[in-house]
């Protein structure tokens, strides 16, 4: 599974929130000059993440978007469901308990697909957004070579 510009550019969009959190709502076009995304396409991604409840927006002259819960509340997987879909190597795991082959129960890889999709879904769920940004930080403060 290739996680899109959607995913990787939104999760940025979430480690620049989850930065600066705390301090009052962002001005969208600080998180993309920040992050070098597009304000119109950065603007989509963070109406999804609305309507997920993961950020609130804040209308005004102090406006902007934040985080509707504390980084560590909010893990990588939820991010990128909202923003990819379901994560899952192979379209017949995008519905649990719902194989869509007709061949699921004769499948010699289905097993192999299985253990991808379950430690994909693992190392998401147990990553959270106050992982990336701790790194966020460490890496911003370690000396260049």
């Amino acid at each position: 599974m290739r996680i899109s510009t959607r995913g990787r550019y939104g999760l940025r969009a979430m480690v620049e929130l989850a930065l600066h959190f705390g301090q009052g709502p962002i001005p969208l076009k600080n998180i993309a000059a920040r992050q070098e995304i597009s304000d119109h396409y950065l603007e989509q991604l963070m109406g999804s993440l609305r309507k997920a409840g993961l950020i609130k927006s804040v209308r005004g002259a102090q406006g902007g978007y934040e985080l509707a819960k504390a980084p560590p509340q909010i893990s990588t997987g939820e991010i990128i469901r909202v923003l990819e879909g379901p994560i899952s190597p192979v379209e017949c795991l995008d519905e649990p308990g719902q194989p869509s082959c007709e061949k699921a129960d004769q499948c010699p890889t289905r097993l192999l697909w299985e253990r991808m999709h379950q430690r994909m879904n693992e190392v998401l769920d147990t990553t959270t957004l106050e992982d990336l940004r701790a790194e966020a930080q460490r890496l911003a403060t370690s000396p260049e070579f």
